[in-house]
């Protein structure tokens, strides 16, 4: 069998979530709530440091709905020029609520107040009014780099400033909070607005949360609704959520160390660069084959990865690789490669 990099949402639910799945309490969610559900998003809000919290079938349609509850059609919002919200949601900014993005380059995707202050504009009747920030944490492109607590104050202090809310993509933000060593409300209240995913490092098989105000719950569950994300026996989803929240969140550590262990094998060999992690993933470039040519013979090996630019690759650790099967993968990888 494989050693599969290619995501953190590759990963199959154990039997004993397939259990608690099977077992949930249910009821309708679009019609009067349901249990598992409820219990769910109250316990998010609460990690997460805000007054509420919905779930959704998927990151991306949190993420937009966050966006469209907090940023006016023809405003600006401010993000990083590597941003998933622009590059991997198939255009929803500008197809679902008609924003238009103000990019921000920043090294390794970490955004700060001061590269924020520097693409701002001042009031013009040529330019879109500012509507909203948005930070990525931990950034996917930046190869799972963690913006700091201090530095996402730093940009929260910038909105304040503007009168514009923040929006946080916090889809691996359990992975951030880890590497900060802080509680995950340390890093997610920053923000008006924060998304979280369950299907990335806690395992699960489908579901996100967006958390903010009551107010902005509200406004987001009509959102949801007209997206499509109303769901009915929805506990049968959540409760697999509420399980990973047990047991695999605590072990989220364990898939760093992974990451560490791959990197450290492939910093052996000169032919390929691999920076070593913050987070649970691990950015490759190659000296010698194209991402493409280099996939298909990994596959072969026995290793999968991603395609993340002309000559990078991308390996993302998780709950079903080991740190032994990740410093394996890493020998391939380099034999491989060689």
């Amino acid at each position: 069998m494989p050693i599969d990099l290619r995501s953190d949402t590759v990963t199959r639910p154990s039997d004993a979530m397939r259990r608690a799945m099977a077992e949930a309490e249910v009821g309708d969610d679009v019609l009067d709530g349901d249990p598992t559900t409820g219990r769910l998003e109250a316990r998010v809000a609460e990690l997460l440091g805000h007054e509420a919290a919905l779930f959704f079938p998927s990151g991306t349609q949190a993420n937009q709905t966050g966006i469209g509850v907090s940023v006016a059609r023809g405003e600006e919002l401010v993000l990083e020029a590597g941003a998933h919200l622009l590059h991997y949601e198939m255009g929803a900014l500008g197809a679902l609520w008609g924003v238009q993005p103000r990019l921000v380059s920043a090294p390794d995707g970490i955004l700060t107040g001061e590269l924020v202050e520097g693409a701002l504009r001042p009031a013009s009747p040529h330019v879109p009014r500012l509507g909203g920030i948005a930070v990525e944490n931990t950034h996917n492109s930046g190869g799972g780099t963690v913006t700091p607590v201090a530095t996402m104050r730093g940009v929260r202090a910038v909105a304040d400033r503007c009168g514009v809310p923040m929006h946080i993509d916090g889809a691996r933000l359990w992975n951030a909070a880890v590497a900060l060593r802080v509680e995950p409300a340390a890093v997610a209240g920053i923000g008006t607005t924060v998304m979280v995913s369950f299907s990335k490092g806690l395992g699960c098989p489908v579901g996100s949360c967006l958390a903010g105000s009551r107010d902005r719950m509200r406004a987001a569950r009509v959102l949801r609704k007209r997206l499509g994300g109303g769901m009915r026996q929805s506990g049968v989803l959540t409760a697999a959520c509420l399980y990973a929240l047990d047991h695999v969140l605590p072990r989220l550590g364990d898939d760093h160390a992974a990451a560490q262990a791959l990197a450290a094998e492939l910093q052996q060999h000169p032919h390929l660069d691999a920076r070593p992690p913050a987070t649970n993933i691990v950015m490759i470039d190659l000296q010698r084959d194209t991402a493409d040519t280099a996939i298909a013979k990994l596959a072969e090996a026995g290793v999968l990865v991603v395609p993340f630019g002309a000559t990078r690759l991308r390996a993302v650790t998780h709950l079903d690789v080991t740190v032994e099967q990740a410093a394996r993968a890493g020998a391939v990888i380099a034999r491989t490669l060689a």
